[in-house]
């Protein structure tokens, strides 16, 4: 350990059962992520292990610290989380804009030569595309946080080094650090062009590796596709065994009673539990072996995992649906799929979606949740689960499409046959399940093209900036009084959060796949100035996985962004064959009747788009030509395309057609 790291264990090595005092503890973690917190370990990918120690840890209302020891398996940080430390004077955007820092609106002056925050790779010494903002949602601006954002995801196991200079004379004396680490920081940033003249502050730290965020996922698809008999993930094709599930319900309806839906099924898949409680009950998790991330195999352990899957009155035995898993909505259900926006997806356009649970953040997980988030040392029930569910929908999936599969059950054929065209598995997902979806989609052996709808990353970003959030917070802000650490709190569990969120996984969503995992191309629709799943993330997302936007983006003067999509090529022609994000819009907020339409710019801090209409819920779904689309693109590689179907005006949504 460094003596940066001893230095500040000692200075917090006081009574810490005040609140002060354990605020004070917390501020030792600062500027974080920071590689004085890990130590040498040459048994790791990085060769460092994240050291965090209790009396550092962020308490709550009780003054029960934080467990470090999940945190402390990793070896190394987020590639996406918030870099947060405090400077003196920073303490508004309009502190931001006076040093000319790069924000969310002006992502390209973090490539400034100039540039008072800057993020450079360690060993190539590129700058990295970043922005800054401030911690508005701290109520005393002399506490709030500055957050330093990734505009494009970190690298794993990449070193990178943050700069801050020429804050001005309110930010006051330098802060930099001595010894031979030091000297060898401003060795690399000279060598970058940053010079120690106007220096204020400068450290590193090291992003964990591929095997340290993605490996407990990979390692319990491998093993649950090994017992099926199938080892080789890559080549997409379907071999070894069904796996087992129950037909438990099958409704047929009327057209009277559902005019796109002909038969209803419900049942359970049984999918290998590895988690630490028989059927992974809410509440269960990993029981990792020794300090790394190894994990046991399951045993016996099985969780039924329920499905809900619905039957299209356009299949039938000669034109078989094709299959798609659908993902569902925050702390919602499979039954989600029985939408009418849905439904008719399913209907004009052949499709079978079947649903299941995302058990770590299902209707089911409420109350765990709300445990979690008065104790954040219980992170790990929500975010191990969250993995479990991934091999469940994988499980489910290899049901829908294997010979012996759904297909061969009565409750999957009318006339005689089968209703399900096996050739291909595909996935639609909206908002959680847009986000999981990404996880999905990194991951799956079945599917390569998914349907991302109203999606994000990196929940510690995507929580502040939610109105969802308001619920949730009214037990997490309580819990945690103190206003300043709470951006801490979510830098510090997206380290965790990364094992199931795709902040963890979007450098291998559609390049660089995983071994063993064939590649994947994805198609955003993203609703502009969502109240949900805000679009900053998601335009972190399509820069990750390399993304294309089609044009005409927005209306002239419709987004605060000085270069509108920086760093996203554009779509030249249609149809598109490659990844891409496309923007829907219910036009501005407006009065129309006595009726208020449509929705603001969404705000350049990091608070939620609060006023007029929620485009989250009129996405491209309720749209017939949205639909179209997302069908054009779930096809076989041959046929699968982007096609564009707004014309020569940016996307529309909710009966607006523009200014």
């Amino acid at each position: 350990m460094r003596a940066r790291s001893v230095a500040a264990l000692i200075a917090v090595a006081v009574s810490l059962t005040t609140g002060a005092a354990a605020a004070q503890a917390a501020k030792s973690l600062l500027p974080f992520p920071n590689n004085t917190l890990t130590v040498r370990d040459k048994h790791t990918p990085t060769g460092r292990r994240v050291h965090l120690v209790k009396a550092q840890m962020p308490r709550n209302k009780s003054g029960v610290a934080i467990d470090p020891r999940p945190y402390n398996r990793a070896d190394g940080f987020s590639p996406g989380a918030p870099i947060l430390v405090h400077v003196r004077g920073l303490s508004s955007p309009a502190a931001l804009s006076r040093i000319h820092a790069p924000t969310v609106d002006n992502v390209a002056l973090s490539l400034r030569k100039g540039s008072p925050v800057v993020v450079i790779d360690a060993k190539s010494g590129k700058r990295q595309l970043a922005w800054a903002e401030v911690d508005m949602n701290d109520s005393h601006p002399a506490t709030r946080l500055l957050e330093i954002h990734p505009g494009r995801n970190f690298r794993e196991g990449h070193t990178y080094i943050v700069a801050l200079r020429n804050l001005g004379r309110r930010a006051g004396r330098a802060h930099l650090g001595k010894g031979a680490h030091m000297k060898k920081l401003l060795r690399r940033l000279a060598k970058a062009g940053i010079k120690r003249r106007g220096l204020y502050m400068a450290w590193d730290f090291t992003v964990a590796s591929g095997r340290s965020i993605a490996g407990p996922l990979l390692s319990i698809r491998n093993d649950a596709f090994k017992r099926l008999g199938d080892t080789n993930l890559k080549d997409m094709k379907v071999q070894g065994g069904s796996p087992a599930f129950n037909v438990t319900s099958v409704t047929d309806l009327t057209p009277a009673q559902d005019d796109q839906i002909a038969r209803r099924i419900a049942g359970t898949v049984t999918v290998p539990c590895y988690l630490n409680q028989p059927g992974c009950p809410a509440g269960s998790r990993f029981a990792f072996k020794g300090r790394g991330l190894d994990l046991p195999g399951p045993g016996t352990n099985t969780i039924n995992a329920n499905f809900v899957c619905n039957i299209p009155r356009s299949a039938s035995a000669s034109t078989p649906a094709r299959p798609s898993l659908y993902g569902h909505g925050l702390f919602g259900a499979a039954t989600e799929i029985n939408s009418r926006p849905l439904e008719q997806l399913s209907n004009e356009h052949n499709i079978m979606l079947c649903a299941t649970d995302w058990i770590g953040m299902s209707r089911n997980d409420v109350p765990t949740a709300a445990g979690i988030l008065q104790d954040l040392s219980g992170f790990p029930k929500l975010t191990d689960r969250v993995d479990q569910s991934m091999v469940d929908f994988m499980y489910l999936g290899r049901a829908m499409i294997h010979p012996m599969g759904f297909g061969a059950n009565a409750a999957f054929q009318l006339g005689g046959g089968s209703v399900i065209n096996t050739q291909r598995l595909y996935y639609v997902g909206g908002s959680q399940g847009g986000i999981f979806g990404g996880t999905l989609t990194a991951v799956a052996p079945d599917f390569n093209r998914a349907v991302l709808a109203v999606p994000g990353m990196t929940y510690s970003v995507l929580l502040p900036r939610s109105v969802d959030f308001d619920t949730y917070a009214q037990i997490l802000y309580p819990s945690y009084p103190n206003e300043a650490v709470r951006p801490l709190l979510l830098s510090l569990i997206q380290q965790l959060w990364d094992r199931s969120d795709p902040d963890g996984f979007a450098n291998h969503m559609t390049s660089h796949p995983y071994a063993n995992t064939p590649s994947h191309k994805v198609f955003i629709e993203m609703a502009f100035g969502d109240h949900q799943v805000t679009n900053v993330m998601t335009e972190v997302e399509a820069r990750t996985i390399g993304a294309s936007v089609r044009t005409p983006i927005l209306d002239p003067g419709r987004a605060s962004a000085k270069r509108v999509f920086f760093g996203i090529p554009r779509i030249k022609h249609f149809p598109f064959t490659g990844n891409a994000i496309e923007v829907w819009d219910i036009g501005p907020l407006r009065s129309v009747g006595g009726q208020t339409l449509g929705t603001p710019t969404p705000p350049s801090i990091n608070k939620p788009n609060r006023p007029g209409v929620d485009p989250h819920g009129p996405d491209a779904s309720e749209q017939a030509t949205g639909r179209q689309q997302a069908s054009d693109f779930l096809m076989p590689d041959a046929l699968s395309k982007i096609t564009d179907v707004c014309g020569a005006k940016p996307c529309y949504l909710a009966g607006w057609t523009g200014p």
